[in-house]
């Protein structure tokens, strides 16, 4: 993958604040009881920061083995909008950035948009089932995986609704039955979470 100076530091300028908005949320949780803010925010940085950053670099990594230019741009409206939501009424609201892909010579075809918009929530649930065997250890390491295995699967299935501009309308309307399989696949796991 090739990067820019200018979207790593909006990478993880986007990881740093989504990792605050959420340890800010949680910090008060009974999982996280006598835990200092710095151990909070380590973990939703690992846990919920990896869920998104990973989820837009899948994106990246399928568009550029295709051709493409593409990369990370983080939306500074909706990062401002998550660190005050969470930090004045406790909501959260994560929209931190997308990766933008550009085609200099040609359409990017209905396959190919369909498998880039399908790698951000096949690298969540793969993410999600590596969290999953964390939830059998004890004390943080086992709050950190039970966080990141519901974070993962639930941004994978939100990102799977298939209406535009989420993933899952890409992916529908490239091949329904492969949406249908990884969508059904995204309910199975968050039901176990």
């Amino acid at each position: 993958m090739r990067f820019s100076i200018e979207e790593l530091k909006e990478l993880l300028i986007s990881a740093l604040v989504v990792g605050f908005v959420f340890a800010w949320i949680m910090r008060k949780h009974s999982i996280f009881s006598g835990t200092s803010f710095l151990a909070v925010f380590i973990v939703m940085l690992i846990a919920v920061g990896a869920a998104f950053i990973f989820h837009e670099l899948a994106h990246k990594f399928v568009a550029q083995r295709y051709g493409y230019r593409a990369e990370y741009r983080m939306w500074e409206t909706g990062l401002i909008i998550a660190f005050f939501l969470a930090v004045t009424i406790g909501v959260v609201f994560a929209a931190p950035g997308a990766v933008h892909i550009e085609s200099r010579y040609y359409q990017i075809s209905k396959r190919e948009n369909g498998l880039i918009s399908l790698a951000g929530p096949l690298t969540n649930l793969s993410l999600g089932i590596a969290f999953l065997t964390l939830t059998f250890k004890e004390g943080i390491v086992g709050a950190l995986g039970g966080i990141g295995f519901f974070v993962n699967t639930w941004l994978a299935l939100f990102n799977l609704i298939p209406f535009p501009p989420l993933d899952g309308s890409k992916v529908m309307g490239w091949n329904f039955a492969v949406w249908g399989i990884v969508f059904a696949t995204s309910i199975a796991l968050l039901g176990i979470a």
